[in-house]
């Protein structure tokens, strides 16, 4: 069996309501990037060290629970200022992680496209530009006149070299990250002119989105679609996936599977996940995935609320999907119903309420749609070919006068086709 690292972790309990289920959210994560929880240390606090994050004394207890435990890394439960990590790491002498560099060492891990590879990449290197100052204090310093890096000592030196080399690499990423983002818009301008309604599922990481996308694929799979990777685990995936989804009656959705949320979402990763997450913001409807067996789940769909209001997509509809809730005792009872349009209660393990949401969902984005019969002449393929590719056709006949089409097409549509209507329901 394959020895995993050891990890300590270490928490400042500063009165939050969530203070617990924090540092259990920690040692998840802490799972998720491969490391086994030796220990948990905590301490109750007024308000954080400046210095050392937790108390002096608390320092020296963390160090020798870390030497007992032989912990390989300390991992702390909140970002770590540059002089905290930097005081930490000396007085305590082992790694020191914090909450934000274990989140980017799991996007490391979960990274396979060369999208996701280049936007992680990006989010390390401006974590650790801002965390240079004073790592080469053990490299020796001397004075001189300004200007020249040869007046510089080596920690100065190496300093300054490292910034350029951030720098540098930075400006390729950026380069390369537009290049995809091209690509991504111009695939995302075609499925723009196809109207085909767009849903994306949004949530809390672990709630169950890619489960669902899965059995929504079984159940309603639209071609050879390869389905995405589902596991019990924070960040399992990372890549966004779009699949297309024949709901029946000629009702097709673009599904969209993304990136899932966490408290304290590193903003470098959600603004380096940018061009990733605008799948959610060109949605015509999310689906909030919410894992209903977990007591905390009313905080996770405030912590998905903020992410999407700072993603710029916090106006687009809705529907709250209550997951997992078979795992609340509901086997025989059944699974609890809402009243509205916008929850429903479903286990995307056992498929019990996907028909239910499915239906739901295309009420919302079909809602826009009327049936209508048309008459083209001849001569107008062109308009008649796209509304066979992006209108639910019914029925298609060859008249004398004409090229007679009835199809659920959306509104907009028919006021662009207007003087081809014979009828419209």
């Amino acid at each position: 069996m394959e020895e995993r690292e050891k990890a300590l972790l270490v928490g400042a309990d500063t009165g939050e309501e969530d203070f617990e289920r924090s540092m259990k959210e920690l040692g998840d994560l802490a799972g998720a990037c491969g490391m086994k929880v030796a220990g948990i240390a905590t301490q109750k606090m007024e308000s954080v060290n400046k210095a050392f994050y937790i108390g002096t004394g608390k320092v020296y207890e963390v160090k020798e629970y870390a030497r007992t435990l032989e912990a390989d890394v300390v991992i702390f439960d909140n970002s770590l200022t540059p002089s905290q990590l930097r005081n930490l790491q000396k007085e305590i002498g082992r790694p020191i992680l914090d909450r934000t560099a274990l989140i980017l060492d799991i996007f490391s891990l979960r990274a396979k496209t060369r999208e996701a590879k280049l936007q992680v990449e990006a989010a390390k290197l401006q974590y650790l530009q801002s965390r240079l100052v004073g790592m080469h204090d053990a490299l020796t310093r001397q004075g001189g006149a300004s200007g020249s890096m040869s007046s510089r000592g080596e920690g100065e030196k190496k300093l300054e070299l490292d910034r350029r080399r951030i720098e540098r690499r930075l400006t390729e990423l950026r380069r390369e990250l537009e290049e995809v983002e091209k690509e991504r818009k111009t695939q995302g301008k075609r499925r723009m002119s196809a109207r085909i309604p767009k849903v994306s599922l949004v949530g809390y990481t672990n709630a169950g989105k890619s489960t669902l996308m899965n059995r929504m694929m079984e159940r309603y799979l639209c071609g050879e679609e390869k389905k995405v990777l589902e596991k019990d685990m924070l960040f399992a995936t990372l890549d966004t996936a779009v699949r297309r989804i024949d709901m029946g009656n000629g009702r097709e959705i673009l599904l969209s599977d993304t990136v899932g949320f966490i408290r304290r979402l590193p903003h470098g990763l959600v603004k380096a996940f940018r061009s990733t997450l605008e799948e959610v913001k060109n949605a015509d409807l999310l689906l909030c995935v919410v894992d209903y067996s977990d007591e905390d789940h009313k905080q996770q769909i405030a912590v998905t609320e903020e992410t999407l209001l700072e993603i710029g997509a916090a106006d687009i509809p809705m529907i709250y999907v209550y997951n997992k809730a078979d795992l609340c005792g509901m086997e025989t009872e059944g699974l609890p119903c809402f009243t509205g349009t916008d929850k429903i209660c479903i286990s995307a393990r056992s498929g019990q309420g996907i028909e239910e949401l499915a239906g739901m969902i295309k009420d919302k984005v079909y809602a826009d749609y009327v049936q209508a019969e048309f008459l083209f002449p001849y001569e107008k393929g062109r308009e008649v070919s796209w509304l066979m590719e992006n209108a639910s056709v019914h029925t298609r006949e060859y008249l004398p006068e004409g090229i007679s089409i009835v199809a659920d097409c959306h509104r907009a549509d028919t006021g662009k086709y207007a003087e081809y209507i014979v009828h419209m329901g």
